[in-house]
């Protein structure tokens, strides 16, 4: 694979001085490192810490990629992640929306105990223990480039006040719809991008973004480090989707140019496959110095497919066998590709069925980095399913709540899976081993499990006051 940035999009190659020394920028406090690889390599070595590469797709489907089943779009790269390391059929993201998603992520909380449970502006607080803060603290370089969503400027949430030491991007998510912004941040500066101003198109920040992690893991110092990289691909501008019907933003739809599909689905698909392609090159980079046999590289997405910005999500089947998309509390709204690389950890080529979540994260990676054990969190760590041995534990259950337009509450139980997609209305019961689609509504047949899930769907949530349980307002 080649390490070279893929040709600039349109008026790209008149800004490219400004992107290296942005480049610059993003090395210049760690440009004194050494860049003999196998200096970089015996250091990390000594320490028994793997660097941590983790990938955030931003709405990408269960069903997106050619490992999960797609059949139209091209996902040649992530599918040989997942011949070299572990792919996961049954893991979830945080919420079915991005902020709250994000927030699991990061503190290892699921929505019922999470401060952030909408897209709201509510910020992590000082208080709140993060992956990033972990793992500084535990001797890693921490880094973020890419779409954060968990804190503006100056508040609590700042990346920098919740452990990254560098961090390049957006900071909410509807700043994040545009591809083509006159600004980012950069270590809690604006970071003005002058190609963009006055709804100019010269620079499309994912190749900002690639230019950048590749930069960052060229100059990786002696320590090892954390790379964040929460990606925008292939989330909808819904702003200028409403406005033109297209909000798929892409400098080029190829290689779906000649497709007979509609131009946003072309556009869609071409995301998915330039995602891939950037995937391909941040694999490449860790091969070329010398750190993939000591990275952990993780990829996953924050929630299930959008219906926006002029696609609808089943027309490439993006959900692939499940139901539901973004914002329902279903399986396609929560179920999430993973996938997990650590070469001589990680069993290569193999399938795991074992049920994980993003609140499992932190508590898996501190084990990984040989670090304690959290406290005062939801998640469990997978650190024996995924280097191949029996896990031993396991949750009890699972739980998501959802407040957007009214409140939904899910939670799985072993092979079964009680929601309520509004307050007020009866439970809904389904199989998941014998009915994944959740097709068959079994309430009637087991009121044994409705009550069970009744007791977890009281039980699983504190109070909050900004998350209150309420009913959907009927549309005057």
């Amino acid at each position: 694979m080649n390490v070279t940035p893929s040709p600039p999009s349109s008026g790209l190659h008149t800004v490219r001085m400004f992107v290296l020394l942005s480049l610059l920028l993003l090395g210049s406090s760690n440009a004194h490192a050494a860049l003999d690889p196998r200096a970089r390599l015996q250091a990390a070595l000594s320490t028994g810490q793997p660097n941590i590469v983790l990938i955030l797709a931003d709405d990408l489907g269960y069903g997106d990629l050619g490992s999960y089943g797609q059949a139209r779009i091209r996902t040649p790269n992530l599918d040989a992640l997942a011949r070299e390391g572990t792919r996961f059929t049954q893991f979830y993201a945080g919420s079915t929306v991005c902020a709250p998603s994000r927030a699991v992520l990061m503190t290892g909380r699921h929505t019922g105990h999470n401060r952030v449970r909408g897209n709201e502006q509510n910020p992590l607080l000082p208080e709140d223990l993060t992956l990033a803060k972990l793992l500084a603290k535990g001797g890693y370089q921490t880094a973020m480039l890419g779409k954060w969503g968990l804190g503006l400027l100056g508040t609590t949430g700042d990346p920098a006040r919740q452990g990254f030491q560098e961090w390049r991007g957006y900071l909410d998510q509807v700043h994040a719809h545009d591809y083509y912004p006159a600004q980012l941040y950069r270590n809690g500066e604006v970071w003005p991008l002058e190609q963009n101003a006055e709804g100019r198109k010269g620079l499309y920040v994912q190749d900002l973004m690639i230019q950048m992690t590749t930069n960052y893991i060229r100059t990786a110092q002696f320590r090892p480090f954390f790379l964040y990289l929460p990606w925008t691909l292939p989330h909808a501008n819904n702003e200028r989707g409403a406005a033109t019907g297209n909000g798929m933003e892409i400098p080029s739809d190829a290689p779906y140019s000649k497709e007979a599909w509609p131009a946003p689905e072309r556009n869609k698909a071409a995301m998915i496959t330039r995602l891939d392609t950037d995937v391909g090159k941040v694999l490449a980079a860790l091969k070329a110095y010398k750190l993939e046999t000591n990275t952990i590289v993780i990829f996953t997405s924050d929630n299930g497919p959008h219906s926006e910005g002029g696609v609808k999500a089943a027309f490439h089947k993006s959900s692939g066998p499940l139901r539901g998309i973004k914002r329902d509390l279903y399986e396609g709204g929560i179920r999430v590709p993973f996938i997990v690389r650590w070469p001589g950890k990680v069993p290569a080529g193999r399938v795991s069925d074992e049920v994980g979540t993003f609140w499992d994260l932190l508590p898996t990676l501190a084990e990984c980095a040989r670090l304690p054990q959290p406290s005062g969190i939801d998640g469990l760590s997978l650190y024996r399913e995924w280097v191949g041995l029996a896990q031993t534990n396991r949750h009890d259950h699972l739980y998501w709540e959802f407040h957007e337009g009214g409140s939904k509450q899910a939670a799985r139980k072993g092979e079964w899976k009680g929601l309520r997609t509004e307050v007020g209305k009866p439970l809904e019961l389904y199989n998941l081993k014998s009915d994944p689609g959740e097709t068959n509504n079994l309430a009637a047949h087991y009121p044994e499990w409705v009550v069970a899930f009744e007791k977890i769907l009281r039980s699983a949530r504190n109070d909050e006051a900004h998350w209150p349980l309420t009913p959907k307002k009927e549309k005057p």
